[in-house]
């Protein structure tokens, strides 16, 4: 038996017959928290140049078992109207780790403010 880029090829005595082998996808241990925050690294506020981690806009991250996860996460301002796509872009990061269920969760208690920023962004956007 020959295996020919995700086909199985049985070579049987009386010709050829050939079977579609289903890809295995990756099976992947429990996320961690460290992982799902290093995914969103990747996620920028698309009116500034700072990813949403250090924005300081990631309040809360749960995994239960499964690897479903739950974030909790505010936005610059209500009124913000990148909110949804920003949302939808720290769902997929997540997703690309391997989870199975993501929920984001937009939340304004406590109200996100410039002191949430991490040092290294508040020195990128010349904050002191």
């Amino acid at each position: 038996m020959k295996k020919v880029i995700g086909i199985k090829k049985d070579e049987p005595e009386q010709g050829v017959s050939f079977k579609k082998i289903e890809k295995d996808r990756p099976v992947k241990s429990e996320i961690t928290e460290e992982e799902v925050y290093q995914s969103l690294l990747n996620v920028y506020d698309p009116e500034i140049p700072v990813s949403i981690v250090d924005l300081g806009l990631i309040y809360d991250v749960q995994i239960s078992s499964g690897n479903n996860v739950n974030i909790k996460m505010t936005l610059t301002t209500p009124g913000c109207g990148m909110g949804a796509m920003i949302a939808s872009q720290a769902e997929q990061a997540v997703k690309d780790l391997g989870a199975n269920n993501v929920l984001v969760e937009v939340v304004w208690d406590p109200p996100w403010n410039p002191d949430m920023i991490s040092d290294e962004a508040k020195q990128k956007l010349g904050i002191d």
